[in-house]
């Protein structure tokens, strides 16, 4: 555990991740080419959906790391708390845009895919409900850690806020479970084989998910590089100021 926390040390975070940085971003875009161009160009129409199936490698990664970003943002935001580690804080911050992103993609395409399916862009499904609240709980949380000048601050009032949007995050993914009515169907991979897509359509998608997670690390790593130089730069120039 004690190695674990050498990374709350911002010059050893960035000196860290400018190693990864290249790698990971390489293969999210290797990950991402091969799986998209797989599943919109080399797999079959859906019997029933056509080809309005394949949004399906846009609409579920969007859609799972729309929720996982505020996980990830929750776990930065506890640690901030208990530990005050500021490179955890700034993760957060840095992953909220990125998570809000994803969940605009995700709803998007989910309308898109929707329309066909449903005859209609949007219905107040459960877990369409629950997905757009999150979108404005990040929509909160980015104007929220706008709003207030010292960081400190800032870092603890978004992570309470970061806590009671969790609830959100939680319903978004298993709405589907807790109510049985709404037009949204069940989840798209699952340890039950009978709920998962079909193969031809199963392992690009896997591919798809893949390149949204890489995308997402290399995105945050990238964002935090700069939030903690931002940091840096206005703690210089309040010096600067009081001297």
């Amino acid at each position: 555990m004690a190695s674990i926390w050498e990374y709350a040390n911002p010059k050893k975070f960035i000196d860290t991740t400018d190693k990864l940085l290249p790698w990971i971003s390489i293969l999210a875009v290797l990950t991402l080419v091969v799986g998209l161009v797989w599943g919109f160009f080399f797999t079959p129409d859906d019997y029933r959906q056509g080809a309005t199936v394949k949004i399906i490698y846009l609409h579920v990664p969007s859609a799972l790391m729309a929720i996982n970003a505020w996980l990830m943002m929750l776990v930065a935001s506890l640690i901030w708390i208990i530990r005050r580690h500021h490179v955890s804080a700034l993760a957060a911050r840095a992953a909220a845009p990125i998570g809000a992103t994803m969940t605009v993609i995700a709803l998007v395409t989910g309308a898109i895919w929707g329309q066909p399916m449903w005859g209609t862009w949007w219905a107040w499904d459960p877990r369409l409900t629950s997905f757009l609240i999150l979108f404005l709980f990040y929509l909160g949380y980015i104007a929220l850690w706008s709003a207030i000048e010292n960081d400190d601050t800032a870092a603890d009032l978004t992570a309470v806020l970061c806590l009671v949007g969790s609830v959100f995050a939680v319903l978004s993914r298993y709405a589907v479970n807790f109510w049985n009515q709404g037009l949204h169907q069940g989840a798209s991979l699952s340890l039950d084989k009978e709920e998962n897509v079909a193969d031809v359509f199963y392992h690009p998608l896997l591919l798809s998910i893949a390149g949204f997670i890489l995308l997402f690390i290399a995105l945050v790593f990238l964002r935090t590089q700069t939030e903690i130089r931002a940091r840096r730069m206005r703690a210089l120039l309040t010096r600067e100021r009081l001297s």
